[in-house]
């Protein structure tokens, strides 16, 4: 059997893997560099960006923990930055190809689309090569987007595609959505001496998230002094001049060196040729699938950005175990029961599972209809040792004790997630949880004492 996957990914080149580890022969096709957005203008990019933010406020902060830095201001070097950023992305390419050749994919560098549902045209710099397939799976991603009014161009006026690149720090950045991207580019971008100010048209910061955890990462922008304008969008921008200038809905003007519009993602599926083999697409022109992840067409299968599910790497790579599942005969149907979300800011967010905001827009009524159990880290031992004393653990339950949901704001959030994920996931009472035991002193005993409040 050979599977044909068009997009390299976290889905894709994990779900190639995946597949070819269970007896397919898979060919994966990329026009750009291995590992996709997530590993080249995305998630890991970022994450350099943002470990190098937490160096410098450990610096910044050496003093309160004995620790006597010379005297003098503490510099950063943006260029080291960027090279060491580069680094780590050059590493983790040459070990997506090292892991595709060990599993014995066959990797195509070039542009896909489909000829029909059994063959994939790919043109590569030597030419156009056809491939013969038994099963295709879409993993094409996403792409900025890019409204006209805001008049990107690249160069003043810029995405989260470009921001990664840059090679200085800007004087000043009027930065566009106050969600993921935005909040973690523009915490680092500040720290780095940036005068930022971020402008969400929400009345909240990540407002995909409860308005508790919403108040904490505003708490610690405005101790560090970062602007924020909520509740207000943009009416027009003018990247005329050295300096971008930009008019709020409300009429305020504001002006800075640059601007960054991040305000979401599309489903990049250019030029793939999907009406040609009948692949039906939603109103928003995302690819329509069913739970296990088929398209309108049979054997043509996708996954990640391009479906109207979250626009996460961990998701796109578990709707490829699942679409690889099914090809080779399995019965498996996709859960989003219990789908992780972080923000990798400081303080670190995540959740999973319903949220108190989407049980409240669902008419239900705090212990009438669920119960919430929390606990403040300033009340923890390992907090207050290793000065991480910011943010909470929230547990939500049903009135059955069946943990549904919850969140977690503080140092580390991201990494202790996954107790909360599979308790939901697996549909575990807050009992069984709370009779485990959590090792001491650990930053996780919060999501033990969290569950012993309910």
């Amino acid at each position: 059997m050979k599977i044909t996957v068009i997009g390299a990914g976290p889905g894709g080149y994990e779900t190639a893997i995946y597949a070819a580890e269970r007896g397919a022969e898979v060919v994966l096709v990329e026009k750009g560099e291995l590992g996709g957005t997530c590993l080249n203008r995305g998630c890991i990019p970022t994450k350099a960006y943002l470990a190098s933010y937490d160096v410098l406020k450990a610096c910044e902060e050496a003093d309160d923990y004995g620790i006597i830095l010379p005297e003098g201001e503490i510099k950063t070097d943006y260029t080291a930055i960027l090279e060491r950023k580069n680094k780590v992305m050059g590493s983790l390419i040459k070990g997506i190809q090292y892991l595709e050749d060990q599993a014995g994919v066959t990797i195509v560098k070039g542009t896909a689309s489909l000829k029909d549902k059994n063959a994939v045209l790919v043109k590569t710099e030597n030419g156009e090569e056809e491939i013969k397939t038994d099963y295709i799976i879409l993993a094409t991603g996403s792409v900025p987007v890019k409204p006209g009014m805001f008049k990107i161009n690249g160069k003043n006026v810029i995405t989260s595609d470009e921001v990664l690149d840059l090679d200085k720090a800007p004087a000043s950045m009027i930065l566009v959505g106050g969600g993921v991207i935005g909040c973690e580019i523009g915490q680092f971008l500040h720290a780095m001496g940036t005068e930022m100010t971020i402008v969400e048209a929400l009345p909240r910061l990540v407002a995909t998230m409860d308005e508790d955890v919403s108040k904490q990462i505003a708490r610690q922008f405005k101790k560090e002094k970062i602007k924020v304008i909520c509740d207000d969008g943009i009416a027009e921008v003018n990247p005329d001049g050295d300096l971008v200038k930009v008019t709020l809905a409300s009429g305020k003007e504001l002006e800075a060196e640059k601007v960054l519009v991040a305000v979401g993602r599309a489903p990049y599926t250019e030029g793939l040729g999907l009406d040609t083999v009948g692949v039906e697409m939603t109103e928003r022109r995302f690819v329509a699938v069913d739970d296990h992840m088929k398209t309108s067409v049979d054997n043509i299968y996708a996954i990640g950005d391009i479906v109207p599910s979250a626009q996460l790497a961990h998701i796109a790579s578990k709707e490829g175990q699942v679409a690889v599942d099914n090809i080779l005969g399995k019965d498996r149907a996709m859960s989003y029961k219990a789908v992780p979300g972080c923000v990798f800011t400081n303080p670190e967010l995540a959740s999973c599972g319903t949220l108190e905001k989407d049980l409240i827009a669902a008419g239900k009524e705090l212990d009438k209809d669920y119960k919430i159990g929390t606990f403040d880290f300033k009340g923890l031992g390992k907090a207050q040792a290793s000065g991480h004393i910011t943010g909470f653990v929230k547990i939500i339950a049903d009135m059955n004790g069946v943990i549904i949901g919850g969140e977690i704001v503080g140092a580390r959030a991201s990494d202790m997630l996954q107790v909360i994920t599979t308790a939901v996931e697996c549909g575990l009472t807050v009992e069984q949880v709370r009779n485990s035991i959590f090792p001491h002193p650990t930053m996780c005993e919060a999501i033990g004492l969290a569950l012993s409040n309910l």
